[in-house]
């Protein structure tokens, strides 16, 4: 069952405008990059489902997040149908998100009031899945829609909220332009979550670039 409902989430997504989200099929090498993110300051994290057992990896983390790291509202991604959905939400599943907008999810999820963000692309899909309750949009593959969609959406829905993931990196210009258009957060992977040229993790480097690219945003939006 989830720690945090869905206000608390949402809210905290816009608070802190960054959602992390990795894969990582080693529960040890998983444990240190939650530390890595939670140092950095990050309090939302999306454990993206993908591999065999994935869920499996994601209750551990989940309990031991728990424990150790309190604060964190941890979700799921990548969830393709509402069975998944339901499995991840047993496990404690803060949030839930789509990478597409699928009405079975919003049901299940909205019968436990857990929050679920769809993957949208186009302003059809958007206003269906805002029908259904779904209160942060997911804009995916945001390096195709580019920060203009999220403008052009804003203006006749001003109340749409819109988290643009692929495509986001950590330099200001990237970021100034996605938050100068109006996304209420922005979801970041692999442009967070970095590798030394071995292949491993660069914990350290994790940590400190989740720090910058909080004060970042913090930076743009007190310029606006």
């Amino acid at each position: 069952m989830a720690r945090f409902n869905r206000i608390e989430v949402a809210l905290k997504m816009k608070e802190t405008g960054l959602v992390p989200l990795f894969y990582q099929p080693d529960i040890n090498i998983a444990k240190q990059l939650l530390e890595a993110i939670y140092k950095g300051g990050a309090r939302i994290l999306e454990f993206t489902n993908r591999g065999d057992y994935a869920h499996k990896i994601f209750e551990e983390l989940y309990l031991y997040a728990e424990k150790q790291l309190p604060e964190l509202m941890m979700g799921v991604g990548s969830v393709p149908d509402a069975a998944t959905a339901s499995l991840y939400m047993q496990l404690g599943a803060n949030f839930v998100v789509t990478p597409a907008f699928r009405e079975d999810v919003a049901l299940v999820c909205n019968r436990r009031k857990v929050l679920w963000s769809a993957g949208c692309g186009t302003l059809t899909e958007i206003c269906a899945a805002e029908e259904l309750g779904c209160e942060i949009v997911k804009l995916f593959p945001g390096s195709v829609y580019k920060a203009g969609f999220v403008k052009a959406i804003k203006g006749p829905q001003p109340w749409t909220n819109i988290m643009p993931t692929g495509g986001v990196t950590a330099e200001k210009d990237n970021l100034k332009g996605w938050f100068d258009a109006g996304a209420y957060c922005v979801g970041m992977g692999s442009k967070l979550i970095v590798k030394e040229s071995d292949g491993s993790y660069d914990y350290h480097r994790i940590e400190s670039l989740t720090r910058t690219v909080l004060q970042t945003i913090v930076d743009i939006r007190q310029e606006k």
